[in-house]
């Protein structure tokens, strides 16, 4: 009898200690995943039909949700647009963007996350794959379309982790497995 009391108050304490570990860690994990600007995602995702998850795993991996991040190669803000890009996509899309202040306009959330996601779906939609559109969105469409037409990696991303570029391979992995992340965790 005293055995068996023992038992239940070790499998009690077992499973109290699970539940206490599955809730910390799902906190823990929110704040390292965190869905910042949530109205500004949900509306251009929506509107360039990106789920969502995805657009929060590139914010995250390009400048971890920071508006007025500028990389050493002049990427600006969440989505490190270069300029020349966002001034690309803003045009084609009858975006106006202030191009006396550029670096400004793309520090703006709204700007960026608008013209970051319509240039995310651009590369969805030429590629018809999710990864090669990573693969563009880091290296530039020049380089995804040179390593398709010399067979370096295939149209269809079957063999994405072939990108020749150490950065981007890596780039495209983080990205694939922090949405598998953000989606597990925002169900």
């Amino acid at each position: 009898m005293k055995n068996k009391k023992i038992a239940i108050a070790i499998i009690a304490t077992i499973f109290i200690i699970f539940v206490f570990l599955f809730i910390f860690k799902t906190n823990i994990l929110k704040i390292m995943y965190p869905k910042k600007y949530e109205e500004v995602v949900a509306t251009y995702s929506q509107e360039n039909n990106i789920d969502e998850n995805l657009v929060y795993a590139v914010i995250k991996a390009e400048s971890n949700f920071e508006a007025s991040a500028i990389s050493n190669k002049n990427a600006i803000g969440l989505m490190q647009l270069m300029e020349e890009t966002a001034k690309e996509v803003a045009k084609k899309n009858d975006i106006e963007l202030d191009l006396t202040d550029i670096k400004k306009d793309l520090c703006n959330v709204n700007n960026n996350i608008n013209i970051g996601t319509k240039y995310l779906s651009t590369l969805i939609e030429k590629y018809e794959n999710k990864e090669v559109a990573l693969a563009a969105y880091n290296a530039g469409i020049g380089n995804v379309d040179n390593w398709i037409e010399k067979g370096i990696i295939k149209k269809d991303g079957s063999d994405i982790e072939n990108i020749p570029y150490k950065e981007t391979n890596n780039y495209v992995r983080k990205i694939l497995r922090d949405y598998k992340i953000y989606k597990e965790l925002y169900k």
